[in-house]
């Protein structure tokens, strides 16, 4: 597969909104998904917080770059200062699948809605905005090297590739899952049909325990696949979307996470039994590792420019490739 990107920069035509719950608040969360400027990249925006920011309208921004994952527990938490956000990982898959690279999202609360678990309801909010080409190019992280990131018994590797493309493989113990693998070279269309609809999911048991401490208050079987007490089967009575829609979600919740990088990814991402502490690790694993992959700025004619020669790689990456990526490389020569 030949890596087919568009070189500019894109974000939403118009403003949209839909309004859910929140999967661990069960309070109603109203979003909002509106244009921002080039170079600006998708920031949240809680509205519930009142405070100015530099968007002129009022509440707390939290830029969604892996630098503000604050938890990781059950889902990605982002945060800066006393706003967070919680459960951004399915609005994000959609968000970066759909390229878009810039825009507002406002929410009243501190959770993305969870809508039906999955990532195709955000989706299909994005196709009723459509996308508006900014006139600034790209930037694109290419992998030139392996990198790999293991925690126990899990592991995440990333290779050279000419495109983008999530290899995942889950292994449980129930009759249920099992192990499963799903391989996909990531487009819009194929997100759409293979990926999208896949929900978020959890044993039973798990989900009564989470509501006797106060969590998953919105949890329901209209938001996620509870998997019955005896492991064969699920409790929600339409049954899976997919045979094998626990492998899907979780290549979902990859792509997702793995936007927080700030940039496209040109690589091939291989990933067994992770979950989101995981994916974390594996960013940081790629922010140090500058010697394995190159930035590279995109232009018109479909050729690219390195610039990411014009730091020196002996900083933690760290500390330099996420305000490197939020940054016009000329700022970033003098972080």
């Amino acid at each position: 597969m030949h890596f087919s990107i568009d070189p500019f920069q894109h974000t939403v035509r118009k403003a949209v909104h839909c309004c859910g719950v929140g999967l661990h608040s069960g309070r109603t969360v109203n979003l909002s998904i509106k244009p921002a400027p080039a170079n600006s990249g998708i920031q949240f925006c809680r509205t519930d917080l009142a405070e100015m920011n530099g968007t002129g309208s009022r509440g707390a921004i939290v830029k969604a770059h892996m630098d503000k994952v604050v938890d990781t527990r059950l889902a990605t938490t982002i945060g800066e200062g006393v706003a967070t956000i919680s459960t951004t990982e399915h609005l994000l898959a959609a968000i970066t699948t759909f390229g878009i690279d810039n825009a507002v999202i406002e929410v009243d609360s501190g959770e993305v809605p969870i809508m039906d678990g999955s990532a195709a309801p955000f989706m299909q909010l994005l196709k009723n905005s459509g996308k508006k080409r900014q006139n600034k190019f790209r930037k694109i992280l290419k992998i030139t090297k392996d990198i790999e990131y293991i925690d126990n018994d899990k592991k995440i590797k990333i290779s050279p590739y000419d495109g983008f493309k999530v290899s995942g493989e889950i292994a449980f113990d129930d009759a249920l899952i099992q192990s499963q693998k799903y391989c996909l070279d990531v487009d819009q269309e194929r997100f759409i049909q293979e990926i999208s609809r896949a929900r978020t999911f959890g044993y039973v048991e798990e989900v009564e325990e989470l509501w006797a401490n106060g969590l998953a208050l919105g949890g329901t079987l209209e938001n996620v696949i509870a998997i019955h007490w005896n492991r064969s089967s699920v409790l929600n009575e339409d049954g899976l979307r997919y045979k094998d829609e626990f492998i899907r979600h979780k290549m979902l919740d990859i792509i997702g996470d793995i936007s927080l990088l700030g940039c496209p990814i040109q690589g091939h991402i291989q990933a067994y039994k992770s979950g989101h502490t995981q994916h974390l690790g594996f960013m940081q694993a790629i922010a140090n590792a500058p010697e394995c992959w190159e930035l590279i700025e995109l232009h018109n004619n479909g050729s690219h420019s390195v610039i990411d020669k014009v730091f020196s790689n002996t900083k933690a990456a760290g500390e330099l490739i996420m305000p490197f990526l939020k940054q016009s490389p000329v700022a970033a020569q003098h972080p």
